[in-house]
């Protein structure tokens, strides 16, 4: 293989494996985002070093890491698209669908997503019901048209 269909191959620490295999689990559409993995490792490994070296306890200083770390990706479209397929058409769509079918309609349901402030703690606020209904709708209607 030539340099140039070599696949790119990062050399993660331990926040930016920690933050890629988040990704791949409930961001897959971030998961190929090298820059974005980078530079949030780079600032989780900051913080923990400067907040270590300001005399706060190792699991204190990884707790401020972590949370760096996954700011903004708390409440995942992915995983809550998959939950309303998993819940609201068990037995329509066969398992080993409902990942692949939440990857494409993603951008398809965009438009309902961004009538929300979808902030870390959405999944915990009044409007979730009412996003996970509206979600409910929209893929019923996509369903109905062009099949899984």
């Amino acid at each position: 293989m030539n340099k140039k269909n070599k696949p790119v191959e990062l050399e993660l620490d331990y926040y930016g494996l920690y933050l890629l295999n988040y990704l791949k689990e409930s961001h897959p559409d971030k998961a190929g985002d090298h820059a974005f993995i980078e530079e949030r490792a780079a600032r989780a490994a900051a913080v923990y070093e400067q907040r270590f070296r300001e005399g706060c306890p190792a699991a204190g200083a990884q707790e401020l890491a972590m949370r760096s770390l996954l700011e903004g990706l708390h409440f995942s479209k992915y995983d809550t698209l998959r939950h309303v397929l998993e819940n609201e058409f068990e037995g329509k769509i066969p398992d080993e669908e409902i990942s692949p079918l939440a990857l494409k309609l993603l951008p398809l349901l965009e438009s309902v997503f961004s009538i929300y402030e979808l902030t870390d703690d959405f999944a915990q606020s009044p409007g979730y019901d009412l996003l996970h209904t509206e979600l409910t709708g929209a893929v019923a209607l996509y369903l109905e048209a062009y099949g899984i």
